[in-house]
């Protein structure tokens, strides 16, 4: 650990001196806390980031437009445009791939859910599903769903391990969410949590941010930050010990996010990607996604704020938008090109600038709540690496099937509690009317088996059904075909059983 006068000799070297000033006001303890998170920081590197913060924060993102095409359809699958026994055939890769233990999925968890308006991760959120079931439940369920799947279709019992990617703010709280929980049923040795870097919040003038006398504003380094935390703690050799080949990396607010999807999966198996994308078509010019195409022949996300409004708006002969592939930050990795990243192209990775609302305390020592960005954190996005892959495939999926995030609180139009539950509710009567079953709504009329609804209105019914009993609507027929069934209802294991026994 540094002493004091090291500590001081660093920090005036790289002109952050005042971030010792409340040194006298501090405990013996809170001294010793303090040293100890400057022994942690890179200081020599501090200079280089402060300074590469202000310089970033004061230049726009220069626009792109002259540069960007759209990703060559050879490059492209999708789920709409493609044939029943090409998913078939990449379905069955896939739960191929998942059977032999060589797949495992890894889970972008590191924020704080402070846009959501909670003092705990994301992950344990509830969003007032019937049966009141968190997003980690939900998830946690849907990998035991698809490892018995794949040991029904190909044979012996397999794993998916389940790595996740926490923060400073979400480590604790999500070990012992997990631990209370049982580990919602999967073995505590395939769940692994790790911590992500974290990096100084910095003031427009290049000044490191302090949070309080004795601490620093500390943000996680954005879920690009995952490359350096596969090295920081040794992920890679826990996959490579496993015998993983393939990786499935996404973000925990996701409500319909398909744990480990033998699809996509085997998708991208049979392409020999070592690098995959999920996309969904944009809901409009305007949507703020980034865009997956390709820059002077090199493939990467724009985003949305980097292209002019009419590039944005450029349309096919079709009618069709020219730039619709909206990045929804679900993966796919072979071992081997993480390893590459890790190894040769992790440093290179670019820096991207979030100016955001931090306390602060001022020169007088008073707590502060500033109502305007004066801060910048910088952060490196997972899909930063796209430019390195050798083979880079995307996967077109559907929206309503895939895609509904949690990131506001209730009251937003649209990426809220509410959105995001009646996607999933949505989904659910859509599944059970498919397998010739009439839903009752509360009045107790008949859900037309044509229902259509937009994303995240509210559901024609309250239907829910567990991932344990159905990972994608698969084997309901058998359970539902011409069942008449009251709503609120919740399709279990137990009234799977009981209606089986019927």
């Amino acid at each position: 650990m540094l002493s004091y006068e090291e500590a001081q000799q660093h920090l005036e070297a790289v002109g952050q001196a005042h971030v010792l000033q409340f040194w006298s006001e501090l405990s013996d303890e809170e001294r010793q806390s303090f040293l100890q998170e400057l022994s942690q920081l890179d200081l020599k590197g501090l200079k280089n980031h402060c300074e590469g913060a202000q310089r970033a924060a004061e230049c726009p993102p220069e626009s792109l437009d002259q540069h960007i095409e759209p990703v060559p359809p050879g490059s492209i699958g999708s789920v709409r445009k493609s044939d029943g026994k090409s998913l078939e055939e990449w379905e069955n890769e896939g739960l191929l791939q998942i059977s032999k233990s060589r797949v495992g999925v890894l889970l972008l968890a590191g924020g704080q859910g402070t846009r959501l308006g909670v003092q705990y991760p994301k992950g344990m959120y509830d969003v007032g599903l019937p049966s009141r079931k968190t997003l980690y439940q939900i998830q946690a369920e849907r990998i035991q769903r698809v490892q018995q799947l794949a040991e029904r279709r190909h044979g012996p019992e397999c794993s998916i391990p389940w790595y996740i990617m926490t923060s400073e703010f979400t480590l604790a709280p999500t070990e012992k969410f997990f631990k209370e929980n049982n580990y919602f049923g999967l073995k505590p040795s395939d769940v692994l949590m790790f911590e992500q870097r974290m990096i100084p919040a910095v003031s427009f003038d290049g000044k490191v941010i302090l949070q309080g006398k004795g601490k620093i504003a500390m943000a996680p380094d954005g879920n690009g930050g995952l490359y350096q935390a596969l090295v920081d703690n040794a992920v890679l050799e826990d996959m490579k010990k496993r015998g993983l080949e393939y990786l499935h990396v996404y973000c925990v607010d996701n409500i319909l996010v398909k744990m480990a999807d033998p699809v996509f999966i085997g998708f991208c198996v049979s392409r020999g990607a070592d690098c995959g994308a999920k996309v969904v078509e944009k809901a409009s010019p305007v949507e703020p996604v980034g865009v997956v195409c390709r820059v002077q022949g090199v493939t990467q996300v724009v985003e949305y704020s980097e292209i002019q409004p009419e590039t944005a708006q450029l349309r096919g002969p079709g009618g069709e938008l020219v730039f619709s592939a909206g990045n929804i930050c679900n993966h796919f990795f072979t071992r081997a090109f993480l390893q590459d990243v890790a190894e040769k192209f992790k440093d290179q990775l670019k820096q991207h600038v979030a100016l955001k609302k931090v306390p602060f305390v001022d020169s007088c020592g008073n707590q502060v709540k500033p109502t305007k960005p004066n801060g910048i954190k910088m952060e490196k996005f997972v899909f930063d690496v796209f430019p390195f892959s050798r083979n880079f495939v995307a996967f077109e999926v559907v929206r309503e099937d895939e895609f509904s995030p949690l990131k506001n609180a209730d009251g937003a139009p649209t990426d809220s509690p509410t959105t995001a539950r009646n996607s999933l509710l949505n989904q659910h009567c859509r599944w059970a009317v498919a397998a010739g079953a009439t839903l009752l709504d509360e009045h107790g009329k008949a859900v037309p088996p044509s229902s259509s609804v937009s994303v995240g209105d509210a559901p024609p019914a309250q239907c829910e059904i567990s991932p344990l009993v159905s990972y994608f609507g698969e084997g309901l027929d058998q359970l539902l075909k011409e069942r008449t069934l009251k709503t609120p209802f919740i399709l279990d294991e137990k009234r799977a059983s009981e209606l089986q026994a019927q």
